[in-house]
């Protein structure tokens, strides 16, 4: 018997298939109740679980928990939630889920970016802690178009046709004014699922939830059988698993979509224009990669580097220059400088790099051009210092030079010696001088004598 319902129920979904086709093209958005086939229970759920699987949502729960909903019946609340991700295909791909609770404030529990799997929904869940004081709804409903339904959060693009759904569970009637927010999520292609449990206010429900309102308002005596209405909306989300059924012509990943289906790729290949085959993606073609300076594709994806001289940051994607010039990185004799995540070596002063552009030798300071000296340079050590030619003498500058002025220095002594030499050489010349005189006197009497003898 429970395979025979397991065949029926494969049958329907085949004969449904052609008339939830062109409903999913005409209304991406608008969520649908399936009804169920006749006479399927649990037997013939099971069997039709691979061909009926929800559709991909980007589904968030606004959840009460306001003073008037006792800690008990909150916790009745989780178990609802939890019983619900159960019934979910989540995953990345498929339905993200998030979490909001609300009173007089609102709190993120978390987005639709933070679990893609049905064990950490559930364990964060599980620590939900109930706020108490107010019924803020519309706020509630404001801030989950704000902050939750962007895609920075995990809202995926509207290119994607991935219904936005809202589940409101509340038990009271919202103190602030709810239907224009609520007309607004609506006008924006969010669906809105009102849960009404005890005193909840119908008319609340009503102004708030989706058209048509008996799909999308509900309502439940107690929080205790709350849990009962997973099955409804079960049967709300399902839509024939094409993909599952294996009536697609996707070349790598089918992805079920509202009775249809869209194809995908795995990661490191693009869809191609024909919207069934894939491509290998050029990760580091411009545009596709964020890398400062070099990227390296790697199995689909790509890894950043930099070019030589230069380090990646910690953020794997910039590049910084290294110190080309700290020890062990260069091969300068004595001196590095850092040159564009280059270097380049150089030496002290007194010496010259050599051929080779990284050793030095000392530089002969002396050398024609190297110097000021005017007339003499002598080296000292990888310096020098300048003389002169005799006869001459440096100038204050130390470079030029002036002809030097001799002096004598005469000692007392010696100004004796040359006085007496003075005095005996003028003697001698008094001497010399008077003797003179007699001589000429003589020569004048000789003269004179020999003149006489000659007349006589």
């Amino acid at each position: 018997m429970r395979r025979a319902h397991g065949i029926l129920g494969c049958c329907l979904a085949l004969l449904l298939l052609p008339q939830l086709l062109p409903a999913a093209r005409g209304s991406p958005h608008r969520l649908r109740r399936q009804p169920r086939p006749p006479g399927s229970r649990s037997g013939g759920l099971a069997a039709t679980d691979a061909a009926c699987k929800n559709r991909p949502l980007d589904l968030v729960f606004i959840v009460d928990s306001s003073r008037s909903v006792r800690p008990e019946e909150f916790e009745k609340v989780k178990i609802f939630l939890s019983k619900m991700i159960d019934t979910l295909d989540v995953g990345e791909r498929t339905t993200r889920v998030a979490v909001m609770n609300y009173a007089s404030t609102v709190k993120i529990e978390f987005p639709l970016r933070t679990y893609f799997d049905k064990a950490s929904m559930k364990e964060a869940v599980s620590h939900i802690e109930p706020l108490s004081a107010g019924t803020m709804t519309g706020l509630a409903i404001q801030t989950a178009m704000d902050e939750v339904f962007t895609e920075e959060m995990g809202t995926r693009p509207a290119t994607f046709y991935i219904p936005k759904v809202v589940i409101v569970v509340t038990d009271g009637r919202p103190q602030d004014q709810v239907q224009d927010v609520a007309e607004k999520a609506r006008t924006a292609g969010i669906e809105i699922y009102a849960i009404g449990v005890d005193r909840a206010d119908m008319q609340s429900l009503r102004i708030m939830a989706s058209e048509p309102l008996d799909k999308h308002v509900f309502y439940v005596e107690t929080y205790g059988v709350i849990e009962k209405l997973t099955s409804q909306f079960r049967d709300t989300f399902c839509a024939v698993n094409v993909c599952a059924l294996g009536a697609h012509d996707c070349e790598q990943i089918c992805v079920g979509n509202s009775g249809s289906y869209l194809c995908d790729c795995y990661e490191g290949y693009a869809l191609n224009p024909d919207k069934r085959t894939c491509s290998a993606v050029d990760t580091c073609a411009p545009g596709r990669h964020d890398c400062d300076q070099i990227c390296m594709r790697n199995n689909g994806s790509y890894v950043c580097d930099c070019y030589e001289g230069y380090t990646l940051n910690s953020d794997k994607k910039t590049c910084s220059p290294m110190d080309m010039c700290a020890p062990g990185r260069h091969d300068c004799a004595q001196v590095c400088l850092n040159n564009d995540g280059s270097y380049s070596c150089d030496c002290y002063e007194g010496y010259t790099l050599n051929a080779d552009k990284k050793t030095c030798s000392a530089v002969d300071m002396c050398e024609p051009g190297r110097h000021d000296c005017e007339q003499v340079c002598v080296r000292d050590d990888l310096s020098y210092t300048c003389d002169c030619y005799q006869g001459y003498t440096l100038n204050p500058d130390k470079k030029t030079c002036s002809r030097a002025i001799t002096s004598s220095l005469v000692t007392t002594e010696e100004s004796c010696k040359c006085e007496a030499i003075a005095a005996l050489q003028d003697s001698i010349t008094s001497h010399l001088e008077a003797l003179s005189t007699k001589l000429d006197e003589v020569s004048e009497k000789l003269e004179a004598y020999q003149g006489r003898e000659q007349v006589v």
